[in-house]
């Protein structure tokens, strides 16, 4: 069916005007550091940096051999046109003619360039910087771009819904919504509002998480949605009102990823996109309400006392793995997911403390895995195995259970939760417990696996960067000195301790620290807690109700 609804859109005719009947801009800001790279002949993704050349200056960045096939795709949908624009000079804009002729001319009849969600990003670049792009351009140029922009369009409309099960399909939604609006093709804005509701719907969890179980892919999701609302709005169309139920669930859940200093926590693929974005795409999308302490769907934690916030991911990776799609392209909603089940992040005030190691989703060598491993993220690995196997496309052995049960009692909070990751292979379950005190000031932490004849274990707790760690081995603990000048001391009980190297791939690489705890076969448990240090520890206790922590907790 959906290659004869092709067959059929490529017979008829389509009216292609001189220029968009309307007016686009694009909502978003780019970054200049990244279009200056443009203009040397580099292309920057997601941290990874590539040639990006014409073809009278070596040609390279359109063909298969040039990047990963994420990098490829971000590329061939355009993505470099923002940064550029961000520059705001005659040469920025010329560069960007440039590039966009040699893509017509050698790069558009690549396979990566028809998938759907690279032409329909593609197609969104092109209207929303058009007067950036073509508006003053030669006739020959623009009337280039507007015959390829209907042919996309044409294609990527009749093949709706897409069959991605990620963010891609969203935008290939937007991209062809945007294109029938600029040329006037009134069937084409029915089918895509037809197809709207139930895009949106796989999209957005109830809780208001996004299907991808990422803080990145959710705030690029939102950005989505504000778009297309703004788009129909623009063109005098009513919106469905599954548009506004969406931006109404997903806008506050975004809160609940925000560290202190308004970044997102680095959760399956997610990057630092800066508090200034985030703060925009929320007034964009009129959010309101504070942030939800838990997405149940999702299966993400938030506990918050005095200046102390702990984020856990409890939750199982999304649906079964689906194979690549078209030029190698993932299809599944796990195609960025890591094998972090149960870790957290850990921020006081504006400082983040504990962290996961960041991303590299379009990384074409080790970094890209290396940084979905269980050892990239503050939580446990069982037998230097990780808790989800990671695949090329996605995951294939992954936690089926994850359960989490929350209490409160008195301003304290205590998360038990655990993941059976390890049942396959170990016949091991994965439980963690936490407590956090009602003043912020003590997290204490168990760490059980359960099973028989069970090998070792390592729990690792990333440090961000800006923590300075000093080692006491005479007490098994490690002083924690945070950018604000507050120190905190982590320690633990009958396990061996050590401060290693770890590395931070939020944006740029930076060298930071990791504590290291390594149990030996047969471990049943592992006790730690972090505590402020000026403030004295309450006393020790083994109950495990809900008026104390739930383990006694190493003892100073």
């Amino acid at each position: 069916m959906r290659g004869a609804r092709r067959m059929v859109a490529g017979l008829k005719p389509v009216k292609v005007p001189d220029a968009p009947s309307r007016a686009f801009r694009d909502l978003w800001p780019g970054d200049a550091a990244r279009g200056h790279r443009v203009l040397r002949g580099e292309c920057e993704v997601a941290g990874t940096v590539r040639p990006l050349l014409i073809a009278a200056e070596g040609g390279q960045g359109w063909g298969e051999g040039s990047g990963s096939v994420v990098w490829r795709a971000a590329v061939h949908g355009f993505a470099w046109l923002r940064d550029l624009r961000a520059l705001g000079t005659d040469g920025a804009r010329l560069r960007a003619r440039d590039l966009a002729a040699d893509w017509l001319a050698h790069g558009g009849g690549e396979g990566i360039a028809a998938v759907p969600d690279v032409a329909g990003a593609r197609l969104s670049a092109w209207l929303g910087h058009w007067d950036f792009l073509a508006a003053t351009a030669e006739d020959g140029f623009r009337r280039a771009l507007m015959v390829r922009l209907a042919q996309d369009a044409r294609g990527l409309v009749a093949a709706l819904p897409a069959e991605g099960r990620h963010r891609g399909a969203l935008v290939a939604l937007k991209g062809g919504l945007a294109a029938a609006v600029a040329l006037n093709e009134e069937s084409w804005i029915a089918r895509c509002l037809r197809v709207l509701p139930q895009e949106i719907e796989r999209q957005i969890l109830p809780d208001g998480a996004h299907v991808e179980r990422s803080p990145a892919q959710l705030l690029l999701a939102v950005q989505d949605l504000i778009e297309i609302r703004n788009l129909l709005h623009g063109a005098g169309l009513e919106a469905p009102p599954h548009l506004g139920l969406a931006l109404d669930r997903a806008a506050p859940a975004l809160r609940l990823f925000r560290h202190g200093d308004g970044g997102l926590a680095l959760f399956n693929g997610t990057r630092d996109f800066g508090a200034s974005l985030v703060d925009l795409v929320l007034t964009q999308g009129q959010a309101r309400g504070r942030a939800p302490l838990i997405l149940a769907e999702a299966g993400f934690q938030r506990l918050q006392a005095g200046r102390t916030l702990v984020i856990a991911d409890c939750g199982p990776p999304p649906g079964a793995r689906v194979a690549a799609g078209p030029a190698g392209l993932p299809r599944g909603a796990d195609r960025f997911h890591h094998a972090g089940t149960l870790s957290f992040e850990m921020s006081v005030g504006r400082d983040r403390l504990i962290t996961n190691c960041g991303a590299a989703t379009a990384d074409a060598g080790p970094w890209r895995d290396a940084l979905r491993a269980s050892a990239a993220h503050s939580t446990l690995v069982l037998a230097d195995t990780n808790s989800s196997e990671l695949r090329e496309d996605g995951l294939g052995r992954r936690p089926e259970a994850v359960e989490a049960e929350r209490q409160e009692a008195n301003g304290a909070q205590w998360l038990d939760a655990s993941h059976d990751g390890y049942r396959r292979g170990f016949g091991a379950l994965h439980r963690r417990r936490l407590y956090l005190s009602e003043s912020g000031d003590d997290l204490r932490g168990e760490d059980a696996v359960e099973g028989e004849n069970l090998p070792g274990f390592t729990l690792r707790f990333h440090l961000h960067p800006g923590v300075v760690a000093s080692l006491q081995e005479a007490e098994s603990a490690v002083l924690l000195r945070l950018p604000s000048g507050a120190s905190w001391r982590f320690r633990c009980r009958d396990v061996a301790l050590a401060l290693e190297d770890s590395v931070f791939m939020a944006g740029e690489p930076r060298r930071s620290s990791q504590i290291v705890l390594t149990a030996g076969a047969g471990t049943a448990s592992v006790q730690w807690a972090l505590s402020r240090v000026s403030v004295p520890q309450p006393a020790a206790s083994g109950a495990r109700g809900p008026t104390a922590a739930p383990s006694d907790g190493p003892a100073e």
